[in-house]
């Protein structure tokens, strides 16, 4: 029943039929009618078709067609999955890396303040080791200018007692001086 309802239909919208004027005459059944040859050939055709099962090969080959695209999309899907899996991965990543190098850059500004305070520390205890330096060589040169001064005094004291003593003394005087002086050296040296 299905294959005569579609030879009928096949027959029903040939060319043959839609260019003669009346199907169904008696002129249109004649062999001379070319028209009724053309149907004829195209049925037959038709026929040599269906006894061949060309229409189930081409359905064959269309679900094959078809089953062959949903596995590529179906393969196409996964890829997609797996390539937004790894892009997650290495966004993830990046924002590890840059988690790391903002913590980097911070450490690196810390350890930069505490170099930089360790510097002033540095250099102010430089500053202050030689001002003490400083301080000590001025007290140093000072002590020098004291003992200068006086060893100046001491030697211009002993030249105006000397030169005292000399007018004032006489020789005995002197030598009695002199005796005295050697006794206490000797005292002193025993």
């Amino acid at each position: 029943m299905k294959k005569l309802s579609l030879l009928i239909a096949l027959t029903a919208a040939t060319p043959a039929l839609a260019a003669s004027s009346n199907p169904f005459s008696g002129h249109f059944w004649t062999l001379s009618n070319t028209n009724l040859i053309v149907l004829l050939g195209f049925l037959v055709f038709v026929g040599i078709l269906v006894w061949k099962k060309v229409p189930s090969m081409i359905g064959g080959m269309l679900d094959q067609r078809a089953a062959g695209i949903k596995s590529e999309l179906d393969e196409a899907r996964a890829l997609r999955e797996e390539a937004q899996s790894i892009l997650a991965s290495y966004e993830r990543k990046q924002r590890e890396v840059q988690e790391q190098a903002d913590a980097i850059v911070a450490q690196a500004r810390k350890d930069a303040e505490a170099a930089a305070e360790k510097a002033k520390e540095d250099l102010k205890a430089s500053i202050a080791r030689r001002l003490a330096a400083a301080e000590e060589q001025i007290d140093a040169a000072e002590a020098a200018a004291v003992r200068e001064v006086r060893d100046t005094a001491i030697s211009v004291a002993v030249a105006a007692a000397s030169d005292v003593i000399a007018k004032n003394m006489g020789a005995t005087e002197a030598n009695a001086l002199i005796d005295a002086s050697i006794d206490e050296v000797t005292a002193k040296l025993h």
